[in-house]
């Protein structure tokens, strides 16, 4: 561990929870950004006159542009640097979130959209290398599991402020405020001093890549993979249709829908946060490393299978509640993974393999899009979206158990 100082007066521990703060607030800009189209969609297609399918494709577009993305972006933030990368990437989605307050056209939607994601592919890696850089071991679930949370944030923040925003000035405006934000941002980003840039916690060599060949043979990896791509395909389902369901189901506006998806979101973002607390709570009873983690994701897999049961109440609170709960559990679920990567690998290589499990989160993603923009379109119901998302969590922690008989971290094992 390094004890650094910077003009004898601000040292590394205090700077670490500066950059902490900003990863968080990255997140909660990029989910900003990517949900102002969910939530102003009643209000695009009924102006631009788009189906069901028409709204499936843009979903699709974004995760597959993300996916392609993901192909890369690990490797070339392990590359280039944190400092380089991110603020590239921050500054590229908030100019493609502002470009759709131009767009009067199906495809010119499709553009902003396909370059909003591959910007936005940027912030899960980034942020985790940030966390394996700058934090020890044993305070990496607890920062894994607050800059989890900003996703969560950012979705309670959106459905609040665009409303407020397209109400007063036009849907335009909403891409616009929002897309600006993340200029404020790289003004704060940049004010962490160049000498403190780039360097990490422990002694590893600046220089030093991973090697793709040496992580694909990985169990780790592996482990991540899979259960990314069966669970994230949940999340992007919800963030994405959770708003249409809404309005579909129980007819609430652009105005009226804003407090429950707030609500649906805080409570994804207090799964988020619990996703860290749990594993601890259990450690400290006694249980070990192993069983703490795979208990605590069992708990959370089991917490999402009464999801389907929202179709069948006429409350549209009570559908809050059995798709709050769901992403509470998805959040939970979720933290664990990023958790496994970040005990499992180091900061040289943690990128490259959390952009791995993106890229299967967003491929996967990209398919449950589309199925749910056919199916609406073709049988008119959200049953079989409900019941795939019930049930994958629990295959998802099986594929873990199977891959990872024994969870414990793998530094030097995994270090290519």
């Amino acid at each position: 561990m390094l004890d650094r100082k910077l003009d004898g007066q601000t040292n590394w521990s205090r700077l670490k929870w500066w950059i902490l703060a900003l990863s968080f607030l990255a997140g909660t800009l990029n989910y900003v950004d990517r949900q102002v189209i969910a939530i102003l969609k009643p209000v695009l297609q009924a102006e631009f006159g788009w189906s069901d399918q028409d709204y499936g494709h843009l979903g699709t577009i974004f995760q597959f542009s993300a996916a392609l993305t993901y192909l890369g972006i690990g490797y070339v933030i392990d590359r280039v640097g944190l400092w380089r990368g991110y603020a590239a990437g921050v500054s590229i989605w908030s100019a493609a979130c502002m470009a759709h307050a131009a767009a009067s056209q199906l495809v010119q939607f499709m553009v902003a959209r396909v370059v909003l994601a591959a910007a936005e592919a940027v912030q899960t890696p980034a942020s985790m290398k940030a966390i394996a850089e700058w934090f020890p071991q044993n305070q990496r679930a607890l920062a894994v599991g607050i800059v989890n949370t900003s996703s969560n944030i950012g979705a309670i923040i959106a459905p609040l402020l665009v409303p407020f925003i397209a109400i007063q000035a036009g849907w335009r405006a909403a891409f616009l405020v929002t897309g600006a934000l993340g200029f404020v941002w790289l003004i704060a980003w940049w004010t962490v001093p160049a000498q403190m840039q780039g360097q990490p916690v422990a002694t590893e060599t600046p220089g030093d890549r991973p090697r793709l060949k040496a992580l694909l043979g990985l169990r780790p990896t592996w482990a991540i993979v899979s259960a990314k791509a069966l669970t994230d395909m949940v999340w992007w389902f919800l963030l994405f249709w959770a708003p249409d369901f809404l309005h579909r189901q129980f007819q609430l506006d652009l105005k009226s829908a804003g407090p429950p998806l707030a609500a649906i979101y805080g409570l994804a973002a207090l799964g988020a946060f619990t996703g860290g607390l749990l594993p601890t709570f259990l450690l400290r009873q006694g249980v070990s490393a192993n069983r703490a983690r795979k208990v605590s994701m069992l708990i959370y897999a089991l917490l999402i299978t009464p999801l389907p049961l929202v179709l069948q109440v006429s409350n549209p609170w009570y559908a809050v509640l059995f798709i709050g709960m769901a992403l509470f559990a998805h959040q939970g679920f979720s933290t664990n993974i990023f958790a496994i990567a970040v005990e499992a690998f180091d900061a040289r290589s943690v990128a490259t393999v959390i952009s791995f499990g993106a890229l299967a989160g967003n491929t996967s993603g990209m398919l449950m899009l589309e199925f749910t923009g056919w199916v609406l379109t073709q049988h008119h119901t959200y049953l079989p979206m409900f019941v795939i998302s019930a049930s994958v969590y629990l295959v998802a922690l099986g594929l873990i158990h199977l891959l990872l008989p024994q969870l414990r971290p793998h530094t030097t094992a995994a270090t290519p």
